[in-house]
């Protein structure tokens, strides 16, 4: 990992977001920057690990701009460095779905989204917190840490690709179909799920119709909640038909909320919590929180 050089804006990019990357490529992506004007050094990095390390070290060198290019979970950690701190994030969206810089948007092919960073214009936008951790698109309990952890299991010990893993693990985790007690303290109110499902998002999703997962704004200054009821497997069937059709909302084993903090707690000491993708332990209970204005990124000049 190279040494951040004074003057430069550093480019951290994960070379295995989205299909490995080699060294011609990189330096292709140099060259693209400096084309455009902008003083780019890259960095290249591999693993949560990598990632946070580079992101601090430029932290501390006094960047004015950090250029995150890799998927969501890529992004997510390098702004769970520079929130609160005036710094500015440019995306360079590299992963498979990067819904982040998608709600924002900001173009998906590389040159558009380089010129984005050099001649875009900065907002301020709102990030989410569970225990301390930051998280930019989503935090989830229930079914998809498990599915998550399952596939980068598959892809360790078998070698299997991200989507035949995905579905495998899918699969196994509607067998196994884990159930969750929760009690979620939210707008003064006390409410008690038994809940496969439990979803948080930074800011509010569109849950209906065909632009479902979708974000219209990321600075309103709010959580979003989304829980199942007493829900078996034909019952998470049932409300995906739903959402589909525009009917979630008057699903009655279904609760959408918005608030700008809540708690979960659950029978369980620790519990694998997903946030932007990744998963880890986190211990009871979750205290979750919307930090306004917390970030400061490029988009296009047009963008909403």
């Amino acid at each position: 990992m190279a040494e951040p050089r004074a003057g430069a804006v550093q480019v951290i990019v994960n070379t295995s977001a989205g299909g490995d990357r080699p060294q011609e490529w990189l330096a292709t992506l140099q060259q693209k920057c400096r084309e455009r004007g902008l003083d780019a050094q890259v960095v290249r990095v591999e693993g949560s690990d990598q990632i946070l390390t580079a992101a601090r070290q430029v932290v501390q060198q006094g960047a004015r701009l950090v250029v995150a290019g890799g998927g969501d979970g890529t992004v997510s950690a390098v702004v769970s460095c520079l929130a609160d701190t005036g710094i500015t994030l440019g995306v360079l969206p590299l992963g498979t779905l990067n819904h982040f810089a998608r709600d924002l948007g900001i173009p998906l092919e590389l040159e558009a989204a380089i010129d984005t960073i050099v001649k875009g214009r900065e907002i301020r936008v709102d990030v989410g917190e569970v225990n301390g951790h930051i998280f930019i698109n989503n935090s989830s309990l229930g079914l998809y840490p498990d599915i998550v952890r399952d596939r980068e299991q598959q892809r360790r010990r078998l070698g299997r690709g991200k989507w035949a893993a995905l579905l495998a693990a899918s699969i196994h985790a509607a067998r196994r179909y884990p159930v969750l007690s929760v009690r979620i303290a939210v707008n003064g109110a006390q409410l008690e799920r038994r809940s496969a499902f439990v979803f948080i998002g930074n800011n509010e999703y569109q849950m209906e119709g065909f632009n479902i997962g979708e974000r219209s704004n990321l600075s309103e200054g709010k959580l979003s909640l989304y829980v199942t009821q007493r829900t078996g497997r034909f019952g998470l069937l049932r409300l995906a038909w739903r959402a589909l059709a525009g009917r979630l909302r008057q699903a009655s084993d279904f609760d959408m909320l918005t608030a700008p903090a809540l708690v979960v707690q659950t029978p369980h000491q620790r519990l694998r919590v997903a946030t932007d993708g990744e998963v880890r332990l986190m211990e009871a209970p979750l205290n979750y929180r919307i930090r306004p204005a917390a970030l400061r990124v490029m988009v296009p000049c047009a963008a909403p």
